[in-house]
């Protein structure tokens, strides 16, 4: 709920801060006050448009506040920190603010965050009900969840969307594959040449490469044998040979070890390099006996090399490349011999999925207009409490040709508040007072299941008087049971209901106009609701009439 809400520097307001209670919150005070001011200030803080226009006058900029005890508020937490906000001792401050400049700014507990999730995160926080604002009451999606809550209907509505979606996704399969198969019909010539063609140069991965290195050896087999020979003559020759220049070497090194010892490791070293020389000269004699002027090999290295140059130059850039061209050319041939049973087989499958969304969507219809006839009924009962003897309230449920992901039909929720008026959507009621009262009416009705914790009403009132302004308060009094209720009223009858009374006065510091609050209690609260009742708060009469509706404010059963 609400507990606290602070503004400061915002239209005429200088600084205030609204303590909230639970249930019934009423806001009084004279015409032009600022009652509708905090109800703009509280529209902002929820998400509503920016304007540098609504900074007082002086002042570099405007805030609003509002302190949240979410204690009991069902996926709020998980909400907030999904935007990276954390929650601590159940509680969430919302902050907005404007600057001269036009541009604003918001935080929720800290940290900042942009105007959208200021609004999505309030509107699971508080319903402001406006006489021009659009509502979650007035929008379609919201009549059709209310109605199925109130119906029990939310299972049923959740297997339907989920019967749709897998209709949905089925129609997709099949439509992707038919498109599919019908592309590879168009190009099945020019595919079976591409896989024919690949498919008989039998390509092996890094084939190219390999026929590059053979080819190199082929062209210069004349020469590397030449080069062979002669390195093995340096090696092995009869005079001047490497290996005879190594046995003149080993005389002085076998004296040297005779004399001194220690130099045996000169020897091993010798040694080992006499065995590495020796088996390098068996290695190049062997090289030059297997090098071999072959130009029919070359020749045919040569037509291979042109053949997957051909091929590269096609489908490369690489040879893997040609290879998953051929690969994909042969797939999408098989598609054409396989689609027709796939296609089968998804059709039964859709015909399937098809008719059991018809069966859930069938049962969903029905359990919502049961859930229709009786809150239609149950909000009839209340409009003539509400001041509106002739009001008729309905819940349409428009069929739709086909089923969609939330059912058969649209719901929508229609009023004819005056005699020989046929009725219409609840979102074209002409009167904002008529529509803030069927509000009030639906509210009340469904208060077990609409889970938003604090509700605002602004000039519910408007309109009414009397006895009926008893029944409205009686009615807020009554939703102040299951949420907290604050309301903007000129009514004293609705006044007096009020759990928590707050009073908002217009007054000058400094020579510029400003706007305090007073919360009221004992005397002072019986002067404002003589006040508000048009009479002298100081006589008798018009304190024994506050008084008595004051202590006839009892909540209803």
């Amino acid at each position: 709920m609400l507990t606290e809400l602070r503004i400061r520097n915002f239209a005429i307001i200088e600084s205030v801060t609204l303590p909230l209670g639970e249930g019934f919150n009423v806001l009084s005070g004279e015409t032009g006050a600022g009652k509708s001011i905090i109800v703009g200030a509280l529209g902002l803080l929820l998400g509503e448009r920016a304007s540098a226009d609504l900074i007082r006058s002086g002042a570099e900029k405007a805030t609003v506040e509002g302190v949240f005890d979410v204690t009991n508020v069902n996926g709020i937490v998980k909400l907030a920190d999904e935007h990276g906000i954390e929650v601590e001792d159940d509680t969430l401050v919302l902050k907005r603010e404007i600057a001269s400049n036009g541009r604003g700014r918001a935080w929720i507990n800290g940290a900042p965050v942009t105007a959208t999730v200021l609004a999505e995160i309030g509107r699971q926080l508080v319903n402001l009900h406006g006489q021009h604002d659009a509502q979650s009451l007035l929008d379609a999606d919201s009549q059709r969840e209310i109605l199925d809550a109130f119906g029990g209907a939310e299972a049923q509505a959740a297997l339907v969307r989920n019967n749709w979606n897998e209709l949905t996704s089925v129609r997709r399969e099949i439509s992707a594959l038919s498109i599919r198969r019908a592309e590879a019909e168009k190009r099945a010539d020019y595919l079976r040449h591409v896989a024919k063609e690949i498919e008989e140069a039998r390509v092996s991965p890094g084939e190219d490469a390999k026929l590059k290195d053979e080819a190199r050896v082929l062209e210069n087999a004349d020469e590397l044998r030449t080069l062979a020979s002669s390195l093995n003559d340096l090696l092995s020759g009869d005079e001047g040979s490497v290996f005879a220049q190594l046995g003149a070497a080993q005389r002085p090194l076998t004296a040297i070890e005779r004399i001194d010892p220690s130099a045996a490791r000169m020897q091993e070293l010798f040694d080992a390099g006499f065995y590495a020389l020796q088996e390098l000269a068996r290695s190049v004699e062997d090289y030059a006996g297997s090098v071999d002027l072959d130009p029919e090999r070359l020749e045919e290295v040569r037509g291979r090399r042109d053949k997957l140059f051909g091929l590269l130059k096609k489908y490369g850039p690489a040879l893997e490349n040609v290879i998953e061209a051929g690969r994909a050319a042969r797939s999408e041939l098989d598609l054409i011999d396989t689609a027709q049973f796939d296609l089968a087989n998804l059709t039964a499958r859709e015909t399937e999925t098809r008719r059991r969304l018809l069966g859930e969507a069938e049962r969903l219809s029905e359990m919502r207009a049961t859930a229709a006839k009786k809150i239609a009924k149950s909000v009839d009962v209340l409009l003539p409490q509400l001041g509106m003897p002739d009001g008729r309230f309905s819940v349409a449920l428009v069929p739709r040709d086909e089923p969609t992901a939330n059912g058969a039909e649209d719901v929508e929720f229609r009023v004819a508040l005056n005699v020989g008026h046929e009725e219409r959507p609840l979102a074209r009621v002409a009167s904002g007072g008529e529509l803030s009262r069927v509000m009030l009416a639906l509210k009340t009705i469904l208060a077990r299941v609409d889970r938003v914790p604090t509700l605002i009403f602004d000039e519910v009132d408007a309109g009414i008087g009397g006895r009926v302004g008893l029944q409205v308060g009686d009615t807020l009094r009554r939703v102040a049971t299951e949420h907290q209720v604050f309301a903007i009223s000129h009514l004293p009858q609705i006044a007096a209901r009020a759990h928590h009374h707050i009073v908002v006065a217009k007054g000058a510091k400094g020579g510029v106009t400003t706007a305090d609050i007073s919360v009221l209690e004992g005397s002072n609260r019986v002067n404002e609701i003589a006040r508000m009742l048009g009479g002298d708060p100081e006589s008798k009469v018009s304190r024994a009439h506050a008084k008595e509706l004051l202590e006839s404010a009892t909540a209803p059963a």
